[in-house]
């Protein structure tokens, strides 16, 4: 029996007196303060997200029966809602703007500090510190920082993904290139080696050599696996100067359209190449893409390489968050604190490394991540999220994302001029930086 089969703290969750007009620009209307006492019948729960894998839904509505079990009183259903994941962040504003809020739903990093400052999400801070068993001091400080404002929590920051390299180890032995395990353990693991090696794979191989997943010329947030090697960032930590004009930024991307265009080492626009399928010597991503392997084909992964500023280890993080527009916002805090206390929390690390201290180890995400032995999760997943950075973001996010995209479209032409086009980048988004 665990300890929220007792009848464990209800703490009340502050919700803001309002929405502010940030808000209104992130929703489109004002939403509405929810009052905070337990609900006289049970309520069914709604909570968005991304994914559709089947074995994560399926652990998600475990976790979720259970803490209907365990309170009959409160809930009567809790209903996981996929929402495709290149369509999320449109439809769930969609959702908040129309009066349609579910209580709680998954939240990209790069749009923390726009749900952050804007109210649209309830304070969790009380609700999570005084639930019976939470640990709150175990969650990792610096995982915190995107979801916090005024020293209190708006949302959990529930995966924290590093970015890896994921190699086909068969693909580059019939090239006869090196095992990048071999360059980490050298030290000569680096963007320039990955280069050299992706171009002779996929000139031997007619296959595709390094490809930064789900990028597709589209999504330039992702690159910051990438440029990340040369300290490089596209605007201030204060996020009110742009950099994509810096040297390092000019270099970064200079490398990246010549590892393209010239070397062809990474596939080109247009050209869609799964690693997981077998089409691509090596592939960044996050490690939780590991469930999508098998053994088609012999495979490693290793950490990021190192450029010509080192090694920059880089995560992706995503939220829950409850919302303060939502019919139950006490309640969904509640399930939030059932859905990642400690004993969950161990479960979800099977497909999401966890904010807890007490669990990023080498050991305990073996036992949930059977396929990664524990030296790839020491030096992947342990070691990875330590001083790491995390992918873009800015409260005005959504403007930049766009704009950003479109100034970049002329990047991606073999002629391009790299530091004319970032310098045209610059001019556009200034005005969104300072606003």
């Amino acid at each position: 029996m665990t300890p929220y089969t007792s009848r464990r703290k209800r703490a009340t969750i502050a919700i803001g007196a309002g929405i502010s007009a940030a808000a209104l620009a992130l929703t489109g209307c004002s939403g509405s303060s929810t009052g905070t006492e337990a609900p006289d019948e049970p309520v069914e729960l709604r909570m968005t997200v991304w994914t559709a894998d089947e074995s994560q839904l399926g652990m998600f509505q475990e976790i979720a029966d259970a803490y209907v079990a365990e309170n009959p009183d409160l809930v009567s259903k809790v209903t996981f809602e996929p929402i495709p994941f290149e369509d999320y962040t449109t439809s769930l504003t969609t959702q908040l703007a129309g009066g349609n809020a579910p209580d709680l739903g998954w939240i990209l990093e790069s749009y923390a500090p726009e749900f952050v400052s804007s109210g649209a999400l309830a304070d969790i801070t009380d609700t999570l510190k005084n639930t019976e068993g939470y640990d709150y001091d175990d969650l990792i400080d610096s995982s915190l920082a995107l979801w916090q404002q005024d020293e209190k929590l708006f949302a959990y920051p529930f995966s924290n993904s590093p970015f890896a390299m994921f190699v086909n180890t068969d693909q580059l032995s019939a090239a006869g290139q090196a095992n990048p395990a071999d360059l980490v353990a050298s030290g000569d693991w680096t963007y320039d080696a990955a280069r050299d090696m992706s171009a002779a794979t996929a000139e031997n191989t007619g296959k595709a050599g390094m490809v930064v997943r789900d990028f597709d010329y589209k999504v330039w947030e992702n690159l910051a696996s990438v440029w990340g090697g040369w300290d490089a960032a596209p605007w201030s930590a204060d996020g009110t100067q742009c950099t994509f004009t810096d040297p390092a930024m000019i270099d970064a991307l200079t490398w990246f359209h010549d590892a393209v265009f010239e070397d062809g080492a990474i596939p080109g626009p247009g050209v869609t190449a799964d690693f997981f399928a077998g089409d691509a010597a090596m592939t960044i991503t996050q490690i939780s893409r590991a469930s999508a392997l098998d053994d088609s084909f012999a495979w490693d992964i290793v950490p990021l390489p190192a450029g010509p500023a080192g090694k920059q280890n880089v995560i992706g993080q995503a939220g829950i968050g409850v919302f303060a527009n939502a019919e139950h916002p006490t309640v969904a805090a509640d399930f939030l604190a059932y859905f990642t206390n400690p004993e969950n929390a161990e479960k979800l690390a099977t497909y999401f490394p966890p904010p807890r201290e007490s669990l990023l180890n080498a050991e305990t995400l073996a036992a949930a991540n059977p396929r990664l032995s524990e030296d790839q999760l020491q030096s992947v997943v342990v070691e990875g999220i330590q001083d790491a950075v995390t992918k873009p973001t800015h409260k005005n996010f959504a403007q930049l994302q766009d704009t950003v995209r479109a100034q970049l479209d002329s990047l991606w032409k073999k002629d391009a001029d790299v530091e004319a086009v970032l310098n045209s980048t610059c001019e556009a988004i200034t005005p969104l930086l300072e606003g």
